[in-house]
């Protein structure tokens, strides 16, 4: 057994058919029913079930694929760190929650990409879920999330630093009333929340919050970009949970207006996550000294909001 038999084999489980792997490979399938033959009689089991829609893995192939993704892995870093030089290059995967890409990083990533043209970066953003599984399965080398999806006990794989905290707010259209008797809390079941897609964090915060005042049933509208949000809130659909800082520099129009979350539940911290057995790069290693610039030079909460009726500017 050795690693391009596993990789032959990882091939296959990923394509689920010899033709689909040979092609991916860049190989004639009959090279790689002989490794996958071959690998079978080291191994004295099947690793796969044929059938005519393909193949699949056997109770063995589940077991084995692991050791194959990590054997790849650690072949990929030792890799990395042969080609490594001291100055940041090459490809930098980086995720981000779409708040935090909108508001933390626009002016740092201009600055990286000056300061150091070699490097490839290349920005995704998702929700914090999304960040933080893309993370475990190889395919980000970092990602900043919302702190409620990390679970370090539960996801040893990870590191997570902490870089800052965000004072959250809802956001309605000005003539939403939040507090008081005609309150939106007074009619909840007509509340429509305006959020990402399920996995965002936010959006589960907001969830948890009405659910604590009373709402049986949630109304929610769920978009795909942070533009498409704060449309919708303005035009009275619904309302949102945004960072404050986002939100309020958009107050000056008067088309927005926001207001303090109840029950003391508006702050969320924000985290830098890459995985424990990462190669951290020359690349990586001068973005994450500039995440931790970017937000400690940022005023990540502010000055509570005081309760009102009003819109808050």
């Amino acid at each position: 057994m050795d690693s391009t038999d596993l990789a032959f084999f990882a091939a296959v489980a990923h394509g689920g058919s010899v033709t689909r792997a040979a092609a991916r490979l860049g190989t004639v399938p009959s090279n790689v029913t002989q490794r996958i033959q071959r690998l079978e009689q080291q191994l004295g089991v099947p690793l796969f079930y044929r059938h005519g829609r393909g193949m699949t893995l056997s109770g063995a192939g589940e077991r084995l694929l692991p050791y194959a993704a990590a054997i790849a892995h650690t072949l990929a870093e030792a890799g990395k760190a042969m080609q490594a030089g001291a100055e940041p290059a090459g490809p930098l995967l980086i995720g981000a929650m779409e708040t935090t890409a909108a508001l933390r990083l626009p002016d740092m990533l201009v600055c990286y990409a000056v300061d150091f043209p070699e490097v490839d970066l290349t920005l995704r953003t998702g929700t914090s879920q999304q960040m933080r599984d893309a993370v475990l399965a190889r395919s980000l080398d970092a990602a900043l999330v919302a702190a409620t999806v990390i679970d370090l006990a539960a996801q040893p794989e990870l590191l997570a630093e902490p870089v800052g905290v965000e004072e959250l707010v809802l956001v309605t259209a000005p003539w939403v009333s939040v507090f008081g008797p005609a309150s939106i809390w007074s009619n909840l079941q007509d509340t429509k929340l305006i959020v990402f897609r399920d996995g965002c964090s936010y959006r589960e915060l907001l969830e948890s919050v009405m659910r604590r005042r009373g709402t049986a049933r949630l109304r929610v509208m769920e978009l795909g970009s942070l533009d498409a949000i704060l449309g919708c809130v303005r035009a009275g659909i619904g309302i949102s949970l945004l960072p404050r800082a986002l939100v309020e520099p958009l107050l000056l129009d008067n088309s927005l207006a926001m207001h303090v979350v109840p029950d003391g539940a508006g702050t969320v911290e924000t985290l830098c996550v890459r995985r424990r057995d990462g190669f951290v790069s020359a690349a990586l290693a001068a973005f994450l000294q500039r995440v931790r610039q970017q937000f400690d030079h940022s005023v990540l909460v502010t000055p509570a909001l005081p309760l009102a009726e009003s819109p808050l500017a």
